[in-house]
């Protein structure tokens, strides 16, 4: 199979012509009940950890899936700002937390890839954790792109049912196609890709034999224990990009997705594996995807997505040695 080239035009912009603010606003509470809302941001140090929203599902809506995964940036937000900040290092991190709010989108699922890439690659290093709140799996296109522009070579780690290794649709990225095009980047070399999750009734014999054939592993959802979890985190010090599509999660726990699982991860494994990405210093930067508010249930895939944030958070944490940060209003 050919390699796949598409070299983004990559013009730096102003962050605030390529981004909108965040809007959500934290609980109304009691001053010795902080909640995450309260804290984000509030550190006069440099920021350790960036929040970057991107709101679309075009790459969903190419793929066949069903729309509303746009919403879900905002709709995580809102879940991740009422939680309380919990153990003490997590809590001395959160003001070195800055949401820099959702890239500005045309619906041009392209040049959206690009601007993302753009926000990215100005963060992008061992210094700063970025992390990206989808949107679409098209969102860790962009997020590879960002390492691209930055002229890193990233190792991937994707949670997900599906492999996400189908050819692009009609030139165009895809939900389904991130992979494939990162894997086939005729300018960049061929990354290790390890996808963690994969359920047999949802990964065509095509995509597995693909994987066969490119550097890295693949973990069927049976595969996974404690162990697997930690090991595939184990022994690499290359800047590592993690992509967790939550529809990796068994659809009991994660009904408000593009593509539901049945028979996928419990939320205890899938946690396990946000929190090791925290802890790992090889990890640079996440994306949690696929959030679909419209077809959630009592907002607990939002919920499921926001405490994904909150674990991966809590193992930075406890990767930077981060003290308790106190705050009265």
């Amino acid at each position: 199979m050919g390699r796949y080239r598409w070299v983004p035009v990559h013009v730096m912009r102003n962050d605030k012509e390529m981004l909108i603010p965040p809007t959500i606003e934290p609980p109304l509470t009691q001053p010795d009940d902080l909640r995450i809302g309260h804290l984000l941001g509030m550190s006069e140090e440099a920021p350790s950890v960036i929040l970057i929203g991107f709101p679309s599902d075009q790459g969903v809506l190419l793929n066949g899936g069903r729309p509303g995964a746009a919403e879900g940036p905002d709709a995580i937000r809102r879940a991740f700002y009422a939680m309380t900040p919990g153990s003490a290092g997590a809590h001395g991190l959160f003001p070195k937390v800055k949401d820099l709010g959702n890239v500005q989108v045309s619906g041009d699922v392209v040049a959206d890839l690009e601007a993302l890439a753009d926000v990215v690659s100005a963060y992008l290093g061992p210094e700063t954790i970025v992390a990206i709140l989808g949107g679409g799996h098209e969102t860790a296109y962009g997020h590879f792109l960002g390492y691209v522009s930055s002229n890193v070579a990233p190792r991937i780690v994707n949670w997900d049912a599906h492999a996400d290794v189908r050819p692009p649709r009609d030139g165009k990225p895809t939900s389904g196609s991130s992979f494939y095009l990162a894997l086939e980047h005729e300018t960049h070399p061929t990354p290790d890709y390890t996808v963690v999750g994969l359920l047999p009734h949802s990964v065509a014999p095509a995509h597995v034999d693909y994987l066969h054939d490119h550097p890295g592993r693949h973990l069927w959802r049976e595969e996974i224990d404690g162990d697997a979890i930690d090991e595939v985190y184990a022994g690499s010090t290359d800047p590592t990009m993690v992509s967790f599509d939550l529809d990796a999660v068994d659809q009991a726990y994660a009904p408000g997705v593009s593509a539901p699982a049945a028979g996928g991860l419990d939320p205890t494994r899938w946690l396990h594996g946000a929190y090791a990405a925290g802890v790992s210093p090889a990890v640079w930067s996440i994306d949690i995807c696929e959030l679909n508010p419209i077809y959630d249930i009592d907002n607990q895939t939002a919920r499921l997505a926001a405490l994904t944030l909150w674990h991966f958070l809590s193992g930075c944490a406890a990767r930077l040695g981060v003290k308790r940060f106190l705050r009265s209003r």
